[in-house]
This record gives C-alpha cells, structure tokens and sequence, in this order.
C-alpha cells in the first residue's frame, strides 16, 4: 500500500519543477525585465499576449503575472509573489475563483465569450484583479474574436487579460493591437543543460553531460519537452542517465558515426558506408533519424566554411569539432550543397517509403556516386580541355559540303561546336553566296504563287512545307497520313503525284484538295500513282535522324561526356541554324510578310 500510495504521489518533473516565480523562470530574461519595471512602476497593461513554441513557459508564465498581481502578502502589486498565501497557492492550483483558465481549443464559441462579457463587470470576489487566462486562443473562432473585442480594448480597472498561444500569425490585428505582446523564445542549450543538470541532483541522480546534451537537442529548445525526456531516462536508466541509454531511448545514431558515415558518403566508399547505416539500425537508430542527421551535419560543415565561429557550439564536442574541421576544409562547397539537397530529397522518400531502411540505403547510394562526379566547374574545364586538340570535322565539313541549311548538333542544350572552330565557320558573305540560290528561289515562288486577296497562305514551295501547312492548321489525321503513308512522286506548286499506302484513308485526296482549295485559294491537282516515288518524310526524319546521332557520337566533346559519365546515353540531337541561317531565312521571311495581304497576319509565324 505504500509503494502505491507513493506511485499515486509522483508528479512529472515538468509538473514538480513549474517555475513559481520570475527568479526560478529561465531564459526569458528580456521579457521579466520588462515586467518588472512595468509592475514597479505601475505601468501595467490591461492585456497581454504570450507567443512561442511548445514548452517555453506560456502558460507558466501567465500564472506568474496572476500571482504578481494578486498575493496577499504585499501591499500591492510586486514582482516577487511570496508563493504561500491563500492567493497564490490557489492560483499556482489553478482554482482561485477571480483567475479563470480558459482553453479555447475546447471553447471556440461566441456563446464561450458571451460568458466572459458578462462576468467581467462584477468585482472580484477575494482579490485584486479578476484575471481572464485564455490559453491557445488562436482556436477562437472569427465571431468569438469580434465578440471580445470591445471588451477587450476598454475593460473594467479590475480586469486583466493574458493570452497565450502558439500562432501568433493566425490571431486577427484588432487583437494583437489592443494587447502587449511579448515573444518567449527558445531556451538556449547551454541554459537548458545547467538547468537539467541542477535538478537531475536535486533528484538525487547521476547524468552523463553528453545524456544531457543529448536531451537539450532532441528538446529544440523546450523546457518541457527536456524535462520529460529527462524524467523518461531516469526511468529508463533505473537513477542513472548515460549517453548511450539516451541515444538508444530516443533513437538515434551515434554522434560520431554520423560524422564517420557522412565522410564515408562524400569520399564515395559507398560499402562502408551502407555497412555504417545498417549497424545503426540493428542498434535501433531511426532511418530517417539518420538522414535528418547527416542532413545537419552537411548543414553545420556548409555554416563551418562561411563562418568558423560556427564550430564553438556546447553541443559539439572537441572530438567532434577537430573531424568536423578537416572535412569543412577537405569538401568544396558544391559538394556540400550538393549532398544538402539529396539528402533534403532523399529524407521525404524515406518517410513515406514502405521499407525506410531501403529507401535510406538508396539515398546513401545515389549520394555516394554523385560525390565521386565532378563539380560542373570541373567538368567544364575537363570537357574544354578535351575538346580543344580535336581536329575540325563533323557537322562543320558537314555544313561545307552541303550549304548554310546542313543541322549541326545540339547536346541537351551544349553546341557541339566551340570556341576553338570558329574561324572554319562560313563568313557572311560567303554565306549570303551559297544561300542565294535557295532563298532567292524561295522568295521568287511566293510572289509568283501569291494567291490574292482571299489566300490564307502563299502557295507551298516543297511537299514538305504543305505538309506543314497541314499540322499547323491542326489537321492532324492529314498531317500524319501524308508523312507516314504517302510517297512524293512529284511536287508542283498547285499539282501533286503521290503514291499512297494501303494505310492512307480512302478520301484522302478529296480532304487535301478541299483544304489546299481553302487555305492557298486554288484547285490543286492531284494525281495517285501506284508504283514509284521517294521515301515517306516519316521514313526521311528517321534516317536524318540517325545520321545526326551517328555524326554527334563523333563528336570530341560528346565522346569527352561519355568517358566521364559512365553509363550515360545520348537521348537526342537538335539542330540549330548559325547566324549567318539566320540572317538569309530572315530575308526571305521580310519579303514574303512584305507582299502578304492583311488578311494572313495569322498565318506571318509560319514559314513556306
């Protein structure tokens, strides 16, 4: 009966250890300065307003402020409330009949506040002031808020208002301006450990410093979320609180191992290091735990780099802080980074991996093989350097050979060819010359098959172009019909000879003449061979096709990215047109949009 009697006694240590007063509350020492001098001064507010996270005193605090205000043992007023009278234990119980706790999570109603209005203008009953705590009053509906609010800015001289809340950003203006408002903020670690470490001997314990550093960083700052982690290691540790029975409890990895697996992971020794996260996890440590660390760890050797004093931290140990150095130093910054937004990615997909271990392995994996590519600083240098003794050939004898229109290739948006080859590029003038032939002919063909006022289009100069015509004005049946399953035997502008595959539709010359009729404003004449004629232009795009991926494969700079990526493909060739293209394309364009009508302004983007 005795051992349970004593079980019905035990009280948390953030329950038995609540600061009473403003001396035992620690790590808000700007905002009890400021009461302070306000209840000194008899300047006190008539609301105030209590933010910040979890655990920091909030409440605690608002608790404080009643019994500053009310003790019985003082003449009035005072920061330091003697703690043992009549008002101030009931106050600290929460049941003094002028101190009225509020929790809006559980009263967000008009009706709720419809209470509080009308009970604020009877006196209190054994106190000072009649004190309204409404705690997490950002639950508050907007109705409960406009309620209060005339209330709130003029209330009686016996009444006083604290709020206390952990979003502050959702509680309307017209509140937070008719409310002082002070900011609790995060406990630092080196006041939480000493603060630990005072009632760990008060409880007549024993405490690792490296078990309390422990507990300061998994409480982020809150003195109740320390506090219960330390009374869940004593439990633990039957009395005795050691590093390891905190790090197995909260499962985590070991501090240097993470350094140790993050170092194995950057210098690419991916079997050590799958073999480091798989020990931590026999031994317990949270996948994700793991990931979120090594995140912090990139994070704290990225701050080491910019600024050094970063390594003075109470959380760091001198063993910790010396590896930590020499890799800061060894790793480049777009190494660290790098590894940041991996391990940023990779941390969302072990969360909602089914299989979390594997989900990390994967990550480690892929980081490891990033870390032995090179930064895209050196892999410029290194393909610059590999492509500048490379002899001139490719696509620029190919563009010597066959004219200004010869495509050369486009990697993934790097242009085969650089810098070095510039001066085997055709001059201007030398490119009007060879152009002339083509652009002149061009430009002669949409005058002479100008259809007048009514033609949408100028006639067509190629089967290519009217097949565009096709796929630009969205006929899209048309268009792959006449490029997949139709053979040229013959191209005139306003005649056209095709051999057409089974697989042609049975009205396809009826569709094409109607809409060549419609957009070009003439008959068109259209004859069906059944033997002979080119390829199909589906058939010619393929063999293009080849041909420029077979070219770029030669390519020295392409050859370069492929020694230097292992295993990597090469998805596609684009072709782009120098400048010199451009100017003679450009020529032709003018002075086909010079004699265009205005009815196929429409139609000016697309090039015949």
């Amino acid at each position: 009966m005795a051992e349970d009697q004593n079980t019905q006694e035990y009280r948390v240590l953030a329950r038995k250890y609540r600061p009473a007063d403003f001396d035992s509350l620690i790590g808000q020492e700007a905002m009890v300065q400021t009461l302070s001098n306000a209840i000194d001064t008899g300047r006190l507010a008539h609301a105030f307003i209590l933010t910040g996270v979890r655990g920091v005193g909030k409440t605690t605090t608002a608790r404080i402020i009643a019994k500053a205000l009310n003790c019985l043992n003082t003449d009035g007023p005072s920061i330091n409330p003697c703690g043992t009278c009549e008002n101030c234990t009931s106050i600290a119980e929460s049941r003094h009949v002028d101190v009225l706790e509020m929790d809006a999570a559980s009263r967000t109603g008009v009706d709720d506040i419809r209470e509080i209005i009308e009970s604020v203008r009877y006196a209190p009953v054994s106190a000072r002031f009649k004190i309204y705590i409404i705690d997490e009053v950002h639950m508050l509906s907007k109705s409960a808020f406009n309620a209060l609010l005339k209330t709130l800015e003029e209330p009686p001289a016996h009444v006083k208002f604290i709020f206390a809340t952990t979003e502050i950003r959702k509680l309307p203006v017209t509140v937070l301006s008719r409310c002082q408002r002070f900011d609790l903020k995060r406990v630092e670690a080196e006041t939480l450990i000493a603060h630990l470490a005072k009632l760990v001997a008060n409880e007549n314990c024993e405490a690792e410093e490296g078990a309390l550093k422990l507990i300061a960083r998994a409480a982020e700052g809150s003195v109740r979320d320390s506090l219960s982690l330390l009374d869940q290691a004593i439990a633990h540790g039957a009395g005795k609180v050691t590093e390891g029975q905190v790090r197995d409890m909260l499962g985590l990895a070991d501090r240097a191992q993470i350094l140790d697996l993050f170092e194995q992971i950057m210098s690419g020794d991916i079997k050590a290091a799958i073999t480091t996260l798989r020990a931590q996890y026999d031994r317990g440590a949270d996948p994700s735990v793991v990931i979120n660390d090594l995140l912090e760890v990139a994070h704290w050797l990225t701050r080491l780099k910019v600024t050094p004093d970063t390594g003075v931290d109470t959380l760091v140990s001198e063993a910790e802080k010396s590896q930590g150095g020499a890799m800061a130093e060894k790793l480049g910054m777009p190494h660290l980074t790098r590894a940041w937004q991996m391990l940023l990615k990779g941390l969302g997909e072990v969360r909602i991996a089914p299989s979390p271990i594997a989900a990390a392995e994967m990550v480690l994996i892929r980081l490891g093989y990033a870390a032995n590519g090179p930064s895209p600083a050196d892999l410029v240098k290194k393909l610059q350097s590999a492509g500048a003794g490379a002899p001139n050939s490719g696509s620029t004898g190919a563009m010597a050979q066959t004219g200004n229109m010869a495509p050369q290739a486009s990697i993934a948006g790097m242009q085969t060819g650089s810098a070095h080859n510039a001066g085997m590029q055709p001059t201007m003038a030398q490119a009007s010359q060879v152009s002339a032939q083509q652009s002149g002919a061009q430009v002669l063909a949409f005058k002479q098959n100008d259809a007048g006022d009514h033609a949408k289009y100028p006639m067509p100069i190629s089967f290519e172009k009217m097949v565009e015509m096709f796929r630009h004005e969205k006929e899209g049946v048309l268009a792959v019909s006449l490029k997949d399953h139709v053979r040229l035997v013959d191209f005139q502008p306003g005649k056209l000879t095709i051999n057409p595959s089974k697989r042609a539709p049975q009205d396809l010359v009826m569709r094409v003449k109607l809409c060549l009729k419609e957009w070009t404003g003439e008959d068109w004449i259209i004859a069906i061979e059944k033997e002979g004629g080119d390829t199909t232009i589906r058939d010619k795009e393929i063999a293009r096709d080849k041909k420029m991926r077979d070219e770029a494969l030669e390519e020295p700079i392409v050859k370069a990215l492929m020694e230097t990526f292992e295993g990597a493909e090469l998805l596609a060739v684009r072709e782009f047109m120098d400048a010199s293209d451009d100017l003679m394309m450009g020529m032709a364009n003018d002075q086909e949009i010079s004699d265009a009508s205005t009815e196929s302004d429409e139609a000016s983007d697309f090039d015949f």
